[in-house]
């Protein structure tokens, strides 16, 4: 049986009700995600043995966060525990042409002064199959960047398989080095990519001509160098994904995505999302369903590809980090069933 790991940060997330701003609202929704535990999340929910890894502190707010993700069906073995606090960050939700806003309150958190041989990693990868990070991880401190390298390498001699969001995140990059510098030598070690336009050029120096997403309109094929680039500078991966969005305003989304493996060029269906309840994890939804399509459908990079970006579609109806779909749900998408009708 398949068994993946995912390493990172989760942390307490506060949001601001329905669209309210920061200096206008009295409450705040609290609740949990974090981009790799967010993909554990999905994965679990598709009926995949996964296990998430990270570090937390002692205290009842970890302990209401490692219950959440038990509850999910995530394996919490492998969380170990101390340091200062848990991260948190804050969330403005944006209104039709008024952007998002995400504020980072994680200087000390536990994971942030993670060290080296705090995490058995042969013991954390008996029986994996799949270890799954994301740029996120190396950027929040240099220690947790050196741990990241070395569950990475690990892996590697294991023989196990590699994925990477490359999730560029300008805000948390200040520790002295820059995100190309760090991601291009921990990127060597994948076997599969993922990103969009802005993680490719911000994290790897790849940069895609000819697009522009503040158009609304996404041509998927002027991907198709942007993917021959990364396979060509990093030969042991194996899979090159994008997601594909061009945003009408921030109600309003084009969502789609495609897979280069080397020889072909897959491009999956667009959906236009018309009324976005939550776009936060929607790359975590869509690499929780990528990992579970090429788990599951194999050498179909086709329905592999439409069941990511159908999850990750769904996710965007849903408030907060995780992707709460079953599979049946995100294959009723995939087969053309989008009326929403009452399931009764």
């Amino acid at each position: 049986m398949e068994k993946v790991i995912t390493f990172g940060e989760i942390m307490l997330r506060l949001a601001t009700p329905g669209f309210e701003r920061f200096g206008q609202s009295n409450t705040l929704n609290a609740s949990f995600g974090g981009g790799e535990a967010n993909v554990a999340v999905s994965l679990a929910s598709y009926g995949i043995d996964v296990k998430f890894i990270t570090r937390l502190p002692k205290n009842d707010m970890a302990e209401s966060c490692i219950r959440e993700l038990r509850g999910f069906g995530v394996d919490v073995s492998g969380i170990i525990r101390g340091g200062e606090r848990l991260g948190i960050y804050y969330l403005e939700t944006g209104a039709v042409n008024r952007a998002s806003k995400v504020i980072y309150d994680r200087a000390h958190s536990a994971i942030s002064d993670i060290e080296i041989g705090m995490i058995n990693w042969d013991k954390a990868f008996e029986g994996a199959t799949w270890f799954h990070w994301t740029g996120i991880t190396p950027a929040i401190s240099e220690s947790a960047m050196r741990v990241c390298t070395e569950a990475i390498k690990i892996a590697n001699q294991k023989g196990i398989t590699v994925s990477t969001d490359l999730n560029y995140r300008k805000n948390l990059w200040n520790y002295g080095k820059s995100a190309k510098e760090v991601m291009t030598e921990l990127v060597k070690g994948c076997d599969i990519i993922l990103g969009n336009e802005e993680d490719a050029e911000m994290a790897l120096g790849i940069r895609p001509e000819g697009i522009d997403v503040k158009s609304g309109h996404v041509d998927s094929k002027a991907y198709l160098s942007v993917s021959q680039q990364v396979m060509k500078q990093f030969p042991r991966c194996k899979k090159v994904i994008t997601t594909l969005r061009s945003s009408i305003n921030a109600n309003h989304n084009n969502w789609s995505g495609v897979l280069y493996d080397g020889k072909k060029l897959y491009e999956a269906p667009s959906y236009s999302i018309t009324h976005i309840v939550d776009r936060v994890g929607g790359g975590d939804s869509f690499m929780g369903g990528l990992i579970y399509g090429l788990l599951t459908y194999k050498d179909d990079m086709q329905k592999t590809l439409n069941f990511a970006v159908a999850a990750s579609c769904l996710k965007h109806t849903i408030y907060g980090d995780y992707n709460r779909v079953t599979v049946d749900e995100v294959l009723k998408l995939m087969e053309g069933d989008t009326s929403g009708r009452v399931s009764r």
